[in-house]
C-alpha cells in the first residue's frame, strides 16, 4: 500500500530529527557538554564583571537572572539561526533521495534547536535556584511567548540566509560578520531604556533586542523594560521572513540539490 505524501514527509523529519540529534549531541568527545558550557560561560563572566562593580540589580531584576534570561533567550535566536543556516550545506548527501528535500533539513534543524535550548535554559535556571536566585517567572506565558518569538526570528533568518550562503558563498562569510556584533546590538550586556535617542530607536530595529526585552519583563514583573517594546514587531518579522525563506527554498530547490 503505497504512503501518502504527508507520511513520507512526517517520516523523513523523524528520521533526519534522530540523526540530527546524534550529531549535535555526540559527533565530538563530550559535544553534549560545551552545548551547556557554552552560554554558562557567558553568563558566568558577565556576572563576574557585574559583581566586582557592584551591581545588584539592573532594571529591577535580580542582576545573575536579568544576564542569564538575556543570553538564554539570545542564544535561542543565534544557534537556531546559524545551525539552520548551514543544514544545506551539513546534508548534501542525502539530496540523492528524492524523499528528502532541502526545506527538511532546514525545518528539522530548527525544532531540533528550539528543543535542546529548552533543555538547557531549563538546566541553567535550576542551577541559578541553587544559589538562591529568583528563578521563578512571573508571567510564564510572557517568557514563551518571547523565547518563541526569538525563535521563530532564528528559524526565519536561518532560512533566508541557508539560500543565499549556498548560491552565493561570499554572502555566508559576511553574514557570519555581521551576526557578531548582533551580540553587543542585541542588549545582552546593557539596559536598552539606558541608551539615548535617537541611538535606542537604531537599535530597536533588531528584533531580538525586542525578545530580549520581552523575556526580562515576562520573569519580572517590576523589571523597566523599553517604552517601545512590541511583541507584534517580532512576530512580525519572524513571519515575514519565514514566508520569504519558504518562498526561497520552494524557487531555488532544485538548483540546492544539484550542486
Amino acid at each position: 500500500m503505497a504512503r501518502s505524501a504527508t507520511a513520507i514527509t512526517l517520516a523523513v523529519w523523524k528520521a533526519l530529527f534522530l540523526r540530527e540529534a546524534v550529531s549535535r549531541l555526540f559527533s565530538g568527545r563530550a559535544t553534549w557538554f560545551w552545548l551547556l558550557a557554552e552560554p554558562m560561560f557567558h553568563v558566568a563572566y558577565l556576572v563576574f564583571i557585574f559583581t566586582g562593580i557592584r551591581v545588584s540589580n539592573i532594571g529591577g531584576i535580580d542582576t545573575t537572572i536579568w544576564i542569564m534570561v538575556g543570553m538564554l533567550a539570545y542564544f535561542m535566536f543565534t544557534r537556531t539561526s546559524t545551525q539552520v543556516m548551514n543544514a544545506v550545506n551539513a546534508n548534501q548527501a542525502l539530496f540523492a533521495y528524492r524523499q528528502v528535500k532541502p526545506v527538511d533539513t532546514v525545518l528539522v534543524r530548527g525544532a531540533l534547536e528550539g528543543f535542546l535550548m529548552i533543555l538547557i535554559s531549563s538546566i541553567l535556571l535550576m542551577c541559578a535556584a541553587l544559589f538562591n536566585h529568583p528563578v521563578a517567572p512571573s508571567n510564564p506565558l510572557a517568557v514563551l511567548e518571547a523565547f518563541f518569538g526569538l525563535w521563530l526570528v532564528g528559524l526565519g533568518f536561518g532560512l533566508v540566509t541557508s539560500i543565499f550562503s549556498e548560491l552565493i558563498p561570499e554572502l555566508g562569510k559576511i553574514i557570519g560578520l555581521i551576526m557578531m556584533p548582533l551580540y553587543m546590538m542585541s542588549g545582552v550586556m546593557f539596559p536598552m531604556a539606558t541608551v539615548p535617542q535617537p541611538y535606542r530607536d537604531w537599535l530597536l530595529l533588531n528584533p531580538v533586542a525586542h525578545g530580549l526585552e520581552a523575556a526580562r519583563l515576562g520573569f519580572a514583573g517590576n523589571y523597566h523594560p523599553v517604552p517601545e517594546l512590541s511583541i507584534t514587531y517580532i512576530y512580525s518579522f519572524a513571519l515575514v521572513s519565514i514566508f520569504l525563506g519558504l518562498a526561497l527554498h520552494r524557487r531555488f530547490a532544485q538548483r540546492l540539490t544539484t550542486k
